[in-house]
């Protein structure tokens, strides 16, 4: 996969089905993907892949390209996860200043009343489990390789907002969106929650607790409530794995509803944090199994393999978002009706973590 992304796209500035550079999350997922296919293999042409976006990205003195940060916007801290090691592997220190920034801009993330860190400046008093995974692992990381100890707190109070204020306890499972002020006509007028159990929101949420473990001290008091609280959002998603395909919906929780549809982004995502959850000792070993039967469910359902050998990824939600203009009011209809891609970025990346945790 990670070839079959870098033969599609000779120039990683312009992956992401885009005309034009951006400092976006996007482009991050699946960089930080192939650094694990460059830890795996020690082959230097993933590390060089990586640094042609990172080096034309970020400026000699440090300043990034495309992005600024009073928008604010936590997507713009994830595409910050691989310079660590890009600047482990080729000491350029403009990388360790592009770090310096993005771990400024947390300092001055707005937060709800709770300490939540909103999604962004224009989307107040609003938590997306999609935040989870574009601030919590790179700022773990940060604080494990600059020991601030501090950090982990607020790592784990993100994580916990979420799951105490975005759970239904009916299914286990969690809600896209949180508006703390109930304003947002998507909003849930007594709790502020959107409507609807949209599939790769709860996978951002699994991820990003598998990842902020990987840096979390395992001594640190919060430790043993993140694993407990994969735990039960595993338990939940796994009620609603469909039994012929094993993979998982779009909206998850209405399987077989008209335009409903099995969708591989998520699906990936989920087995991705099942598996190293499993892989980790996080959660049972009979997660080994159901990991395994998903990976299976997976390529049988939306992996390709092309007459020229690059292998492809099917029925990936293209973006799925609350607000905004045009509004998008979370309703079922308006998941199921948003783009459907192929090769996506939001699943090849997550697909190359997977494929080497099943490997491990």
């Amino acid at each position: 996969m990670a070839l079959s992304i870098m033969e599609r796209n000779p120039d990683p500035v312009y992956m992401d089905f885009r005309d034009e550079p951006k400092w976006e999350y996007t482009f991050g997922l699946v960089l930080k993907s192939i650094e694990k296919v460059h830890k795996a293999t020690g082959e230097q042409k993933y590390l060089d892949y990586i640094d042609a976006y990172y080096d034309f990205m970020i400026e000699e003195d440090g300043t990034i390209n495309k992005y600024d940060v009073t928008n604010f916007n936590i997507d713009r801290i994830a595409p910050g996860r691989a310079l660590f090691h890009l600047y482990d592997e080729t000491g350029k220190e403009k990388y360790k200043n592009a770090i310096e920034q993005l771990r400024y801009h947390l300092n001055y993330q707005p937060r709800n009343h709770l300490g939540g860190f909103w999604h962004k400046h224009r989307y107040p008093w609003q938590m997306w489990l999609d935040g989870a995974y574009m601030g919590s692992p790179f700022y773990a990381e940060y604080g494990q390789r600059n020991d601030e100890y501090e950090n982990f707190d607020d790592v784990a109070l993100q994580v916990k907002l979420m799951f105490e204020y975005m759970r239904d306890p009916e299914t286990g499972l969690l809600y896209h969106g949180w508006d703390q002020s109930k304003t947002q006509k998507w909003a849930d007028p007594e709790t502020g929650l959107s409507p609807n159990f949209w599939g790769r929101a709860m996978g951002w949420y699994v991820m990003a607790i598998v990842d902020v473990l990987d840096y979390f001290p395992e001594d640190h008091p919060q430790h043993d409530d993140l694993v407990l609280i994969l735990d039960e959002v595993v338990q939940a998603l796994v009620n609603y794995q469909d039994e012929e395909s094993d993979v998982w919906y779009q909206v998850v929780d209405q399987g077989k509803r008209e335009g409903n549809y099995l969708e591989a982004s998520a699906s990936i995502m989920f087995t991705y944090a099942i598996k190293k959850g499993a892989n980790q000792g996080y959660l049972d070993e009979s997660y080994h199994q159901v990991a395994g039967r998903a990976f299976e469910g997976i390529l049988n359902e939306f992996i390709e393999v092309d007459e020229n050998g690059l292998v492809n990824i099917n029925h990936v939600c293209a973006v799925a978002g609350l607000g905004g203009d045009p509004y998008r009011s979370g309703s079922y209809e308006y998941y199921v009706n948003e783009k459907i891609q192929v090769n996506d970025t939001k699943a090849t990346g997550p697909f190359i973590k997977l494929s080497l945790e099943m490997d491990r």
